[in-house]
C-alpha cells in the first residue's frame, strides 16, 4: 500500500500547468489538467532533458518545451514514432489537496 503526503493545494496549479518539487530523486512536475486531473512526471525528458514542467498541457498529454516530444501522463510513454519513456510517481486528489506516494517526498523539500 502507498502511503501519500500533502504537498499542496490543487488550486496552486493553474488549469494546463505544473508546478516543480525538488526530490531526492530529482525534480518532479506535477501537472494539473483542465479537468482537474493531476499527474506527476519526473521533470527531464528522455530525449535532450527538457523541462516538461514548461511544456503544453493538453488532455492527458505533456508536450516538451524543447523539441516538441509528447508524453503521455499516465504511462510516461512518449507517443507517435517517438521513442522513451518518463517515470510517473503515485498522485491524487483528496479534498482538494495534492498528495503524492510518501517514496517520493520522503527524503525531500516541496518547491
Amino acid at each position: 500500500m502507498t502511503i501519500f503526503v500533502d504537498i499542496g493545494a490543487l488550486e496552486d496549479i493553474p488549469r494546463q500547468g505544473a508546478r516543480v518539487i525538488r526530490t531526492a530523486q530529482g525534480c518532479v512536475a506535477v501537472f494539473r489538467t483542465l479537468d482537474d486531473r493531476v499527474f506527476a512526471l519526473d521533470d527531464r525528458c528522455p530525449h535532450k532533458g527538457g523541462p516538461l514542467s514548461e511544456g503544453i498541457v493538453h488532455g492527458d498529454r505533456v508536450t516538451c518545451p524543447l523539441h516538441n516530444w509528447v508524453f503521455d501522463m499516465n504511462s510516461g510513454s512518449a507517443q507517435g514514432a517517438d521513442q522513451g519513456q518518463v517515470r510517473t510517481w503515485p498522485v491524487r486528489v483528496d479534498r482538494g489537496r495534492i498528495l503524492i506516494g510518501a517514496e517520493l517526498v520522503s527524503r525531500s523539500n516541496a518547491a
